[in-house]
């Protein structure tokens, strides 16, 4: 009867607990350390400022961080590590909240173990830190509050303001905002333009005033703003002088294999989407969210990163409309049929392949090849 009680938390339900806390750690952990070895990509990119050369994108974090560490005198290392933490625990927090109380299912499972999900935290250490998770945390928040009720006009309006701000300090933010027009639609069942409008406008005003007025990251003093103030990067942001188009048309052959990852990942959605039985609808919007993000993939070659972005915002999305249950470990049988076959193998192939965050689009790199290959691998060359 024991052995009876204890098996039956082990189910799905805590297995997604558990990634989470896998994930989370893993990620509040590498963000420290490439914040203490004073990273050019996950900490310099939070210090882009306003004070070399005046307004441009992605610099109001660093003007209201340095604002800080002159309050302080704190590092700015660990004043950006705390922020970061806060983000990213947060975003852990209320995607906990928002599945707490939904029978989970393995199919939904097999979400946050694609190799761009979840597990794509673990397969690429450089997503860790990065300031799209301002993006998933504002984004789960609206998500919790949508899908339990509670989003009032004010919290709405509130909503849109964070938008805004993320938007200045990235600009990433911008194209992924069509996942909270379908997320209302998703639970509203009904087309309300002018939230919509809402929405957009609150990421292209700013957008369009970087865009126009902006300046350039470095207008070539951050480099030494930074080094008074106890911050010296080596490589990264400040030092990128890269023609991004070019450097893809150059590795052709690298990004081509991001082709497959893509398959691979419509396949899976796609049949998320049958299995569930959503409209026809929602796969036309979810298919406009990613067109919306083309020009991203034109302009910057971090295509994996922006890829990943997508899951992520997916797997939030398609948290809402799971059944709710009636205990924080509710979840959906697993039935032994050809669902459960399928799902398993797109599981297992999730684990086994990989796509970085820019360059190789696809290799048998994955989660599995981490923990059993890689390891035995490194012993032989010791």
């Amino acid at each position: 009867m024991e052995f009876k009680k204890i098996l039956h938390y082990f189910n799905i339900k805590t297995f997604i607990y558990f990634l989470i806390v896998v994930t989370s750690v893993y990620t509040l952990a590498f963000t420290l350390v490439y914040n203490l070895k004073d990273d050019g990509y996950i900490l310099a990119d939070w210090l882009i400022n306003y004070e070399d050369g005046g307004f441009k994108r992605r610099g109001l974090s660093g003007s209201f961080f340095f604002i800080l560490q002159d309050l302080t005198g704190i590092r700015l290392n660990y004043i950006v590590y705390f922020f970061q933490f806060s983000i990213i625990t947060l975003f852990f927090w209320y995607y906990t909240k928002l599945i707490r109380y939904k029978e989970t299912t393995f199919l939904y499972l097999s979400l946050l173990l694609s190799s761009i999900g979840f597990v794509g935290l673990l397969n690429n250490v450089t997503y860790v830190g990065k300031k799209e998770f301002i993006v998933f945390l504002i984004f789960t928040v609206f998500a919790y509050l949508l899908d339990n009720g509670k989003l009032s006009r004010l919290k709405e309006w509130g909503i849109c303001l964070l938008l805004c701000i993320s938007t200045l300090m990235h600009e990433v933010t911008l194209f992924y905002v069509p996942y909270f027009a379908i997320a209302l639609f998703l639970k509203t069942d009904k087309f309300e333009l002018k939230r919509y409008i809402k929405y957009f406008l609150a990421v292209f005003i700013p957008a369009v005033l970087i865009l126009t007025i902006g300046k350039n990251v470095n207008e070539g003093h951050s480099l030494e703003i930074l080094s008074k103030r106890g911050v010296h990067p080596i490589y990264g942001i400040f030092f990128w002088d890269i023609d991004e188009r070019q450097y893809v048309k150059e590795h052709v052959n690298e990004y081509s294999l991001y082709f497959i990852t893509l398959a691979i990942s419509m396949f899976h959605i796609g049949y998320y989407l049958t299995c569930s039985h959503f409209k026809k609808l929602l796969s036309l919007l979810l298919v406009g969210a990613f067109l919306f993000t083309l020009p991203l993939f034109y302009l910057a070659i971090d295509w994996g990163r922006w890829m990943y972005i997508h899951m992520m915002m997916i797997i939030v999305l398609f948290a809402m409309p799971l059944k709710n249950g009636n205990s924080i470990f509710s979840f959906e049988k697993v039935k032994i049929d050809r669902e459960f076959y399928i799902t398993l193998l797109i599981i297992i192939f999730s684990l086994i392949y990989r796509s970085e965050m820019s360059g190789k689009g696809f290799t048998f790199e994955g989660i599995l090849y981490r923990l059993f290959v890689a390891p035995i691998e490194l012993l032989n060359k010791m």
